[in-house]
């Protein structure tokens, strides 16, 4: 994977490498760790979905390792609250480092796998990974493929009637671009006069289930879709954690400032195959970006490695023992199934 960034006006041959391995392009120091902490949580909270599947205690699993430089540091870039001056999100199945650097406790997550009345994004009704957050502006996320490109721009035509300073973020993964939804989302985003402001982002790991990206796509980069459209478009390393810092910044004050849509695509990596459907197992020739970015901590002498292996262990033992006792938390009861189908109140208008 390359981490040259391309703007909407180059091509790969006459774009010069990213800089965002110079000392002026280096995240503060005690950013640094707090990245690394999330993105070290996030993987181990990965692992132990995946091993909650394999025990029995969960039907599926489909996540995100592979993706935490990307996704953490668009967490902890959004404007979280609840309302239209605030950022909404409309995330995918593989979020779950977003969710974590947003402040969510991990242990929703097992109790989403293990589909408990307990698990707050779907009281035990979706699958994992499938978060929820109406506190945070945290859209559904749903199952079918890339339908939020569809629905963001309603939370973005929201934000524009009301004159707010709020964005609307959509993510989703490469080969759902394919779907009429993503070439929507371009269209109503992008209108004269009546732009959107929204952040338009594709996490392309280069696979679709078992199809690779080679042969599926005409454009050379998704984000050159982005052009027709009048938009500005970026494709960047999204396993390098300072290069998708500050792409995700610059695109961020793009659209809170001009209120105007901005294309970014993140190249990463698929660490575990699609889902527990193609056995979840570690795929050792794709890019790690938490190794890549553990080494460099090293060399930075910002952390050793006997301090991450030390937080890898207490993480890993922290999420086992949540996960024996999120198995003796409630199942739903039979008779609370029609409950959450329709809503009751208009909570939109804040009915209690």
């Amino acid at each position: 994977m390359s981490t040259t960034a391309h703007t909407a006006s180059s091509s790969p041959a006459s774009s010069s490498s990213s800089s965002s391995h110079s000392s002026e392009n280096q995240l503060a120091p005690e950013l640094q760790l707090r990245i690394h902490e999330l993105m070290l949580e996030a993987r181990v909270l990965e692992e132990r979905l995946i091993t909650m599947y394999r025990q029995g205690d969960g039907y599926f699993w489909i996540g995100g390792p592979g993706e935490e430089a990307f996704n953490v540091a668009l967490g902890l870039l959004v404007d979280k609250g609840t309302g239209v001056e605030h950022d909404y999100l409309h995330l995918h199945y593989r979020s779950s480092a977003t969710l974590l650097a947003m402040g969510a406790d991990p242990v929703d997550a097992l109790r989403q796998m293990k589909n408990t009345a307990t698990d707050p994004y779907s009281r035990g009704r979706n699958f994992a990974g499938h978060y929820s957050a109406r506190k945070w502006n945290v859209a559904p996320v749903s199952s079918p493929i890339e339908v939020q490109y569809s629905i963001a721009p309603g939370t973005a035509m929201a934000q524009r009637a009301t004159k707010s300073k709020g964005i609307t973020i959509v993510t989703g993964g490469d080969a759902g671009t394919a779907e009429g939804d993503f070439a929507t989302c371009l269209v109503w985003s992008s209108r004269k006069g009546s732009e959107l402001p929204m952040l338009i982002l594709v996490t392309n790991n280069q696979y679709g289930i078992s199809t690779p990206f080679e042969g599926q796509h005409g454009e050379e980069r998704i984000s050159d879709r982005g052009k027709a459209f009048g938009m500005p478009t970026a494709t960047i390393d999204g396993n390098d954690v300072e290069t998708s810092w500050f792409a995700l910044k610059k695109a961020m004050d793009y659209v809170r400032t001009e209120r105007k849509p901005y294309l970014l695509e993140a190249m990463v990596s698929r660490l575990n195959g699609h889902s527990s459907a193609s056995g979840a197992n570690f795929v050792a020739s794709e890019v790690d970006c938490l190794a890549r970015f553990e080494k460099k901590l090293e060399e930075r002498k910002l952390r050793t490695r006997a301090e991450m292996d030390e937080m890898r262990a207490r993480m890993t033992q922290d999420l086992l023992e949540a996960s024996k006792r999120v198995r003796e938390e409630p199942q739903p009861k039979p008779e609370s199934i029609w409950d959450y189908v329709f809503a009751d109140k208009n909570y939109v208008a804040g009915e209690k």
